[in-house]
């Protein structure tokens, strides 16, 4: 698919088929997610790639019961480190570039299952702190996002936009 076709064909995704995806398939998604932008190139993020059905269930739970990151074949969970990117820059790099480092690289791994005809969710609304007791993640390193990832078993309708009118604003000379 070209770089629009997949961007056009991403949906979120909330019911898989329960057939496997192929580790090389992860592994691509995982490469792209790496070609992301990030601030200072520090790519100060880590991605944990849930495979074990048990660990999928627990953050579905910690997701408050969103029931469908546990049915999908692999989870994954971005995390972004920000020690990393506070040693460059500061507070801000804490705060802000280490959350949008995660952020990129996640929407990259969408974009790129998409591309293989896999189906993903972004998932926001989870308890951050039992994610990251489930993970044993260090204080450093913050839960962003989850991403389940399988072959979908749902073609949802694209929903409503907002007309480009009201998301844009040219500036004023």
């Amino acid at each position: 698919m070209q770089l629009f076709e997949v961007i056009h064909h991403r949906h979120s995704i909330r019911a898989y088929h329960a057939a496997p995806v192929e580790p090389s398939k992860i592994q691509a998604i995982i490469a792209a997610a790496r070609l992301a932008p990030s601030a200072g190139d520090l790519q100060a993020y880590l991605i944990v790639v849930a495979e074990k059905p048990e660990t999928r269930a627990r953050l579905a739970e910690a997701a408050f019961g969103q029931s469908f990151i546990a049915e999908a074949p692999v989870a994954l969970v971005f995390l972004a480190d920000t020690e990393r990117s506070k040693r460059k820059y500061g507070e801000r790099g804490a705060t802000l570039f280490s959350m949008q480092d995660a952020t990129v690289a996640a929407a990259y791994a969408q974009l790129a299952a998409t591309a293989q005809d896999l189906g993903s969710c972004w998932v926001g609304a989870f308890d951050e702190a039992r994610v990251a007791t489930l993970l044993a993640a260090p204080p450093h390193l913050r839960p962003i996002a989850l991403m389940p990832i399988g072959y979908p078993a749902e073609a949802p309708a694209r929903p409503a936009r907002r007309p480009l009118s009201e998301l844009i604003r040219h500036e004023r000379a």
